[in-house]
């Protein structure tokens, strides 16, 4: 035996989808109920565990065998579940394993069995009756009653079958996607497996009360908003705007977040309405439901684990958060940090709630806290400095740019002068240029016009439209090879699309592969474009006027499989994400190698829980030498130690 399919179906009383599969299988009723298989390729088989049946003793070897591949579509999922099957402390080696939907997701394709079988058009795809099936055996009813095999054989017979299809159907896509995998993906791979295994610690008296402050603030706000209001549900966006409508006999269109700001400002002359929006904003705050999060994924040993999903990004390859998402946890800017802890941790929302204006802002300030070392150790937090500005200005040869990284400036002061043509300090002449300066370097580098520095807050800056266009205006002209850049990697996508490969800026490779537009990056990791077709749109005259780029992929805001469009400044920055990304990996592999203990990562930034005696400087080492592919870009990391998680 060299490789082992496997599919296995579970049970446990807790939720999957809100626990996280490290707590699921920690339930003292979690059980494996089914468990299918194929060997090499051959016929699924299928051992029925909860019948009574047992593994064949050459599957069960097998299991631990480091010469036999184990692959299964989500493999973190099987291999921590059997793990808890098999009795042994810890989690199997995940060296010896290899996820079917990471393959999926490294070709541009969807992160789900199902979806990807029907992208792909397989003959056979994922049972529709799962679902279904997955509730009544693998779940407690609604009463808290667990079904066996024999309170509906026909049921179960069919849930055997809807095992072995998944098997089945992993193993078509085994076939289909034979594409390389880099060895430093493999090993990155593993590396991302034992940081979910590690887990982190969270401090459980602060995450139970701030929980629970944040439910009653919440009762108190909306029992505000019924006496100022009337309305019988304040959460209604629809009985809102009635209010507004009829107390003030303005017409809102919409309550989300973005449009707050602005009807707040329409309200300035009706005070009871802008409390009332005010008091909306607060009982909307989403960022404090991250406490119930964290108490339903907590494991029984006080630490969450499964918190990144490896290539969770399409293309850029970047990983996903889940659970708590940390990779959107809000920035902490109060001063006394640590009193505010305390205070919670005393579980006294009235104490706690006298001692600041917006209590409900200061709980979303302290969930960053919430992660804590574990005793006897210290977190040393790291990041890269402006690694996304470095990367397009070395793709793109932006010379001015790497030199003043090289010479340890700021960039966004020496964008300014380069844009006014006069000098800026942070703190001295011109410094009011400066934030011009920062906001043109963060949202123009993908081509973006002055709705990209709307969205990055020019407006609420105060900015007009025609400042707008003038500061797009002296961005592009102060760094002519960026933009260039974007017409270059759009020309050679068309090229590639047209059936001529070329090699541009810093050995990026276009080419076609079974049908996808690939772009081999500096790493050797490649980007795909599932179905890539130029589309040529023609004059009256019938004359090709323009050529535009169309593949397939998921729409991020319906989650449905639809053909997208991308053009030179989407091309660019998906690329320098990706090669952000892959350097973000080599500190990783760097951190693993000397026996650093990463226990996660948020965007260009690794937290490590480190005994006293590992020293921060050891962990900003692992930032200071560019990966050999990229040497000579000027890279920095600098880092902060502290003995809970924040934003220094």
């Amino acid at each position: 035996m060299r490789q082992l399919a496997i599919d296995i179906e579970t049970y446990s009383s807790e939720n999957l989808s809100e626990s996280g599969v490290y707590r699921y299988s920690s339930a003292p009723d979690f059980a494996v109920l089914l468990f299918a298989y194929a060997v090499d390729g051959g016929a699924v088989q299928i051992t029925d565990i909860a019948s009574g049946e047992t593994l064949p003793d050459e599957v069960l070897a097998a299991l631990t065998d480091p010469a036999v591949t184990k692959t299964a579509w989500n493999a973190a999922f099987e291999r921590v579940c059997l793990s808890r099957f098999l009795g042994i402390e810890g989690y199997l080696d995940p060296r010896q394993w290899q996820c079917t939907m990471v393959r999926s997701a490294r070709a541009g394709l969807p992160l789900s069995l199902g979806q990807c079988a029907e992208v792909l058009r397989l003959p056979q795809g994922k049972m529709t009756e799962g679902r279904a099936l997955i509730r009544y055996f693998s779940m407690p009813s609604a009463n808290g009653i667990r079904h066996m095999p024999a309170d509906d054989p026909e049921r179960w017979a069919t849930f055997k079958a809807y095992c072995i299809r998944d098997v089945e159907v992993e193993q078509a896509l085994l076939r289909r996607l034979m594409i390389p995998v880099p060895e430093f993906e493999r090993e990155l791979y593993v590396a991302d497996q034992l940081i979910n295994d590690r887990g982190v610690k969270i401090d459980l008296a602060l995450v139970q009360n701030a929980e629970r402050f944040d439910r009653e603030l919440t009762a108190e706000i909306m029992a505000e908003m019924r006496r100022l209001t009337g309305v019988e549900n304040p959460a209604s966006p629809a009985q809102l705007k009635e209010y507004l409508r009829r107390s003030t006999g303005l017409s809102v269109a919409s309550l989300n977040k973005s449009s707050l700001d602005e009807v707040e400002e329409n309200l300035q002359f009706y005070p009871e309405a802008r409390r009332v929006m005010a008091l909306r904003r607060l009982a909307g705050k989403t960022s404090n439901r991250k406490y119930r999060a964290m108490l339903q994924s907590v494991c029984p040993d006080g630490r969450i684990r499964g918190l990144l999903q490896f290539y969770g990004a399409a293309r850029t390859g970047r990983w996903a958060g889940r659970l708590v998402q940390v990779q959107n946890l809000p920035q902490n800017h109060i001063d006394d940090i640590d009193r505010a802890r305390s205070l919670v941790r005393a579980g006294d929302a009235g104490d706690f709630s006298l001692n600041y204006e917006s209590p409900t802002q200061t709980l979303s300030e302290l969930i960053r806290t919430a992660f804590v070392a574990r005793e006897g150790c210290t977190f040393h937090v790291c990041d890269f400095s402006a690694i996304e500005a470095r990367v397009i200005a070395w793709l793109a040869g932006e010379d001015w740019v790497l030199d003043v990284f090289r010479q340890g400036g700021d960039i966004y002061c020496a964008t300014a002068s380069q844009m006014f043509h006069c000098p800026v300090e942070k703190h001295g002449v011109n410094a009011h240029l400066r934030q011009k300066g920062k906001i043109a370097v963060l949202a123009l580098g993908y081509g973006g016009g002055a709705a990209a520095l709307d969205a990055m807050g020019a407006g609420r800056m105060g900015m007009s439209e025609s400042e707008e266009r003038d500061i797009v205006g002296r961005w592009r002209k102060a760094n002519p090879c960026i933009v260039k850049l974007w017409q270059t990697l759009e020309r050679a996508a068309i090229c590639a699309l047209a059936g001529y490969p070329s090699t541009v800026n810093r050995g990026l490779s276009f080419s076609m592969f079974r049908g996808c537009l690939c772009v081999e990056l500096p790493s050797g990791r490649t980007i795909f474009y599932p179905r890539a077709r130029a589309v040529h749109q023609e004059d009256a005259q019938g004359h090709v006027k323009s050529v535009s780029v169309e593949y397939e992929g998921l729409n991020q805001t319906t989650g449905k499989w639809t053909t997208l469009r991308t053009y030179g400044g989407k091309l660019t920055e998906n690329i320098v994400q990706a090669i952000a990304r892959d350097i973000l990996g080599e500190v990783i592999l760097r951190a693993r190698d000397r026996g650093l203990e990463i226990v996660m990562h948020i965007h260009d930034e690794i937290v490590v829980e480190a005994p006293h005696e590992r020293t921060l400087s050891e962990v900003e080492a692992l930032f200071a030498d560019a990966p050999a592919w990229c040497s000579d870009l000027p890279l920095k990391g600098a880092g902060y130690s502290t003995p809970y998680y924040l934003k220094d």
